[in-house]
């Protein structure tokens, strides 16, 4: 590189470069323009050995945190609004510490903890391209958050959940993976510890996700307004299931649709809320007003109470589901029946256009055996 011949041709060409949007300044080589020098300085990089907890430490609202490749053995508490946490791939992977005393989110044994207030919730934060493994309890939990977007996170080998967002709006998780986790691969609610009526989320998305050996894949407690969307959903004990109770404004409200929902069938023993879990694909449990179309759900296989492929199964307090509407899916080869109401006190439940083999009780409208047409109503309530 050849040297500027004095610090006035520097400045008189920097002030060029400036003016120009980006300029050779010196020895024909090319200098960062104005806007990329704002781009790096939102950037802060961390290289393997480094704290990711410094760094966002010190960062600021609208900032950016590159994470290198590597294993970072800490937890990471995050409340800093508009802020990106950024691997660079599953190779970046947030795991346990030896350490006793980190963080709150170290000592509540999780890894990611995105936390805001009622008052002031934690907006806008973006999770993505990284590992989160190991920890006691979820690999990423957020809660008052707004506008939280989990994309492209691989959450395995959580003893809870992979991940879990509660008493937040406007959530998305696109594109993630969650494997192996002792509770739910993504488990969206309104609360974890107090009782109450649904929460409105405000257009939650959860779409392109890939959810297997879990207890349940996908988990939605009290929610309201969520778009399930195109996930696969195989190897869990449980699919996706949706549940409410008698809290007002009830759970649902919300749609499942073109998921694929496949042999869900490992067992897992009973909790103190829900009879053991096996063989179930898509269950709706004490909810109302929610949508299940164009899904495929095959060879879910189980002798719990709640196997079968879609299955509406009266919630633990007794409260049945009502105006749901389940239609247009593929139901095939699920255990003891592809299409099975176990509710049968729920009120303006409809059946519409499915393909399906076997239904529970036999003469639940719209039954169409090996994918004939059915001589049942197009809409047809189950009670």
């Amino acid at each position: 590189m050849k040297l500027c011949r004095s610090r006035r041709a520097v400045v008189a060409a920097a002030a060029t470069a400036t003016i120009v949007g980006g300029a050779v300044a010196c020895g024909g080589e090319s200098q960062p323009t104005a806007s990329q020098s704002a781009d790096a300085q939102q950037k802060i990089s961390v290289r393997a050995g480094e704290s990711i907890q410094s760094a966002v430490d010190r960062a600021k609202p609208g900032q950016v945190i590159d994470i290198a490749a590597g294993t970072y053995h800490e937890s990471v508490q995050i409340s800093t609004p508009r802020l990106t946490l950024r691997g660079a791939g599953t190779g970046t992977v947030i795991s346990p510490s030896a350490k006793r005393d980190e963080n709150a989110c170290a000592k509540a044994g999780e890894g990611i903890c995105v936390t805001g207030t009622a008052q002031k919730k934690a907006s806008d934060v973006t999770l993505e391209s990284l590992t989160v493994a190991g920890f006691k309890k979820a690999g990423i939990h957020a809660t008052q958050a707004d506008g939280l977007q989990v994309v492209r996170v691989t959450a395995r080998d959580n003893k809870v959940q992979g991940i879990l967002v509660e008493k937040s709006v406007r959530t998305v998780f696109r594109d993630n993976t969650a494997r192996n986790n002792a509770d739910s691969g993504i488990f969206l609610a309104n609360s974890m510890d107090t009782e109450g009526g649904a929460l409105d989320t405000q257009g939650a998305v959860i779409d392109g996700n890939k959810l297997t050996e879990n207890r349940i894949g996908i988990g939605l407690r009290r929610v309201r307004g969520v778009t399930v969307e195109s996930n696969q959903v195989t190897g869990n004990c449980g699919g996706v299931f949706v549940v409410g109770d008698e809290g007002v404004p009830r759970g649902g409200a919300l749609t499942v649709t073109h998921n694929t929902v496949t042999g869900n069938n490992k067992y897992c023993a009973p909790s103190a809320r829900l009879p053991f879990i096996q063989g179930t694909g898509i269950l709706l449990t004490g909810v109302e007003k929610t949508v299940v179309t164009s899904n495929e759900v095959r060879d879910n296989s189980g002798k719990s109470p709640m196997s079968g492929g879609i299955v509406l199964f009266s919630s633990v307090v007794g409260t049945s589901n009502s105006e749901n509407t389940i239609r247009d899916n593929v139901a095939r080869g699920n255990k003891p029946a592809d299409l099975a109401n176990r509710d049968l006190k729920g009120k303006g439940n409809t059946f519409v256009n499915n393909t399906l083999e076997t239904t529970e009780p036999k003469q639940l409208p719209n039954s169409s055996p090996s994918g004939a047409s059915s001589t049942a109503p197009s809409v047809a309530p189950s009670s």
